[in-house]
């Protein structure tokens, strides 16, 4: 990722309207000269989230939520820094700048790529609707149960059976052939999707970055569905269909259902379950995982199709996701069976209770491998045991091996013991498997700093940038991006008394200043405990400058550079700085 000019943001920043910004997800009502609303937050019937009329922030007076438009976009749907910016960019229309670094490759700008995506959506909704061609497919869907409102709503289209139709319309929109091709839509001199029903893939804010096409026909050449090939707006393997509907309950409910297919997903949102997406199929990854578990998730529902496909999926997914501590709950669903055909022939009603009587993972697990593995014998049951025992002792979280092989021996009828469930005084190592080996991708100054300085940008408490003044100056910081971004929140906290986030990112020099604030705010804090972890971070902070200087005198004695009488004032100062084990002042010890 490249960061984004000066002239860019600032432009950004003159047109982004807070209230415009907040409007799609909260209730705003006029009062006066301000706007409140109940606020998204915390729960309470009287409204005491407050906009005033120009202003660039928003404040509660229950809670104390206090940001800009990229910090509610941040906190409410947990973007990231940059996806915060980049969503605000297409909706004000502003084309961001990116300051490229030497190894990145150039290429045309992605809203450029996301707008010839957008309009070949609009083309094949359009032939879709209105023509004779598009009549055929209309009736296939109507055949499947869905409606027109279901086409209008995910704006499902038709690739044209005869190549050069939709070529010719891009043409008239000044797109070029060569930006076509790196989308994914013209390939080899041909259009890449003829004859099939298109279904929009959009990014986690809703714009078209790929579609998916299903044959309607029998005669339609290649597989059920393809989809468009890797560009570099379209990734398959971190891409998660459906998640601009359901982004919003997901990370308020914090949990997610996930199907396979993009009907199923479509189905399942406009039936009310907005807290599905799906994969590309059965490749749902740890990319997949990965962003899932960044908006909060503690439990997730699996749907895949009951052919073995599916069940092998379930195997799969669900191990990926109880790796990383999620809870995982497993939708039973017969061979021939999807949620797509549970909602057309049953109803909403039908699913929910389906979704009520799902089992656990590892009791889905138990009985998946059971079907493959006789275990009424004793080397079957042995070898059911290990199985599941070994992939549960390559998680990464001690407790929830602990639990589940707990869970194992009970469900398996076995000894704990044997199982190897209550070694609890025998200290274990797991190592997360992704991890590197390597030492050096870990600096504990570039995490601690980072920690420092995103307690003092996502708390709007005053009382934190007093502590860290008071305690700490630009010497303890080892970064100079760090040192850098201390300086201007200091200097901001003095003059505004608010935090513009956009606004701090224009007014750092350099791309590695920028690169860094994204770092730091793509990690949440924990406010509940916010003071107190604050001022354990800075105590950490003058605990590592209180033993650097230690080490430095050590350094000093042993070099053999000093005179006698030099390194008796060293070991004198050396011994009054180890008395003098720093405090942090300023700060209610209490929490």
């Amino acid at each position: 990722m490249g960061s984004f000019s000066k002239e860019s943001l600032e432009q950004l920043r003159s047109r982004v309207d807070l209230v415009e910004v907040l409007n799609p997800y909260i209730k705003l009502q006029r009062s006066g000269a301000s706007y409140k609303a109940l606020c998204p937050f915390h729960e309470e019937r009287s409204p005491s989230f407050m906009i005033q009329k120009g202003d660039s922030h928003y404040h509660c007076f229950g809670c104390g939520a206090h940001g800009d438009a990229i910090g509610f976009l941040m906190t409410h749907l947990r973007m990231s820094f940059v996806e915060a910016v980049e969503t605000l960019a297409e909706k004000f229309q502003v084309q961001l700048e990116e300051v490229k670094g030497e190894q990145v490759p150039k290429g045309p700008p992605k809203a450029l790529l996301k707008d010839a995506l957008e309009r070949s959506a609009e083309f094949y909704h359009f032939y879709l609707l209105h023509t004779l061609e598009g009549h055929a497919a209309l009736d296939y869907l109507y055949s499947r149960g869905i409606d027109l409102n279901f086409i209008q709503t995910f704006e499902l289209g038709l690739a044209p059976k005869n190549q050069g139709l939709l070529l010719r319309a891009m043409r008239e929109h000044k797109f070029t052939d060569a930006l076509l091709e790196e989308v994914g839509l013209y390939r080899s001199g041909r259009e890449f999707f003829s004859d099939r029903i298109t279904i929009p893939i959009r990014d986690a804010v809703g714009s078209v970055i790929g579609f998916s096409a299903r044959k309607y026909k029998s005669d339609t050449f290649g597989g059920k569905y393809i989809n468009t090939t890797e560009t570099p707006l379209f990734k398959k393997s971190k891409v998660l269909f459906g998640l601009s509907y359901s982004r919003k309950t997901i990370a308020k409910e914090r949990k997610a259902l996930i199907v396979e297919g993009q009907f199923d997903a479509l189905r399942l949102i406009r039936s009310g379950f907005d807290w599905t997406v799906a994969g590309q199929g059965t490749a749902f990854g740890e990319d997949h995982v990965k962003e899932l578990i960044h908006l909060g998730i503690r439990q997730v529902y699996l749907a895949f199709d009951g052919d073995t496909a599916g069940q092998e999926a379930t195997v799969k997914v669900g191990n990926l996701f109880s790796k990383e501590g999620v809870e995982v709950l497993v939708v039973l669903l017969h061979e021939k069976c999807d949620p797509d055909l549970v909602l057309m022939e049953k109803g909403p009603d039908e699913w929910k209770k389906m979704l009520e009587s799902s089992v656990d993972y590892l009791t889905f697990l138990v009985a998946h491998l059971s079907k493959t593995i006789h275990v009424q014998t004793p080397a079957g049951k042995n070898e059911l045991v290990l199985t599941i025992a070994k992939q549960i002792r390559s998680w990464d979280h001690p407790l929830m091996i602990h639990e589940s092989l707990r869970k194992l021996a009970r469900l398996t009828n076995t000894p704990e013991s044997i199982i190897g469930a209550p070694e609890e005084n025998v200290p274990q190592l797991y190592v997360r498997r992704s991890a590197s080996v390597t030492f050096s991708q870990v600096d504990p100054d570039r995490i601690l700093e980072a920690d420092l300085l995103r307690w003092l940008l996502l708390v709007n408490d005053l009382s934190f940038v007093e502590i860290a003044e008071n305690n700490l100056s630009l010497e303890h910081f080892r970064l100079s991006p760090a040192r850098v971004l201390f300086a201007k929140i200091c200097a901001l906290r003095k003059e505004q008394k608010d935090i513009d986030l956009l606004s701090l990112a224009i007014d750092l020099e350099s791309p590695d200043q920028q690169l860094f604030m994204a770092e730091v705010l793509q990690k949440k804090v924990n406010r509940e405990r916010a003071y107190a972890c604050f001022v354990e971070t800075v105590q950490k902070m003058l605990e590592r400058q209180w033993m650097h200087e230690r080490e430095e005198i050590k350094i000093k004695i042993y070099s053999g550079s000093c005179s006698e009488a030099e390194v008796l004032e060293l070991a004198r100062k050396f011994d009054q700085i180890k008395r003098a084990r720093p405090e942090v002042r300023g700060a209610k010890h209490d929490g």
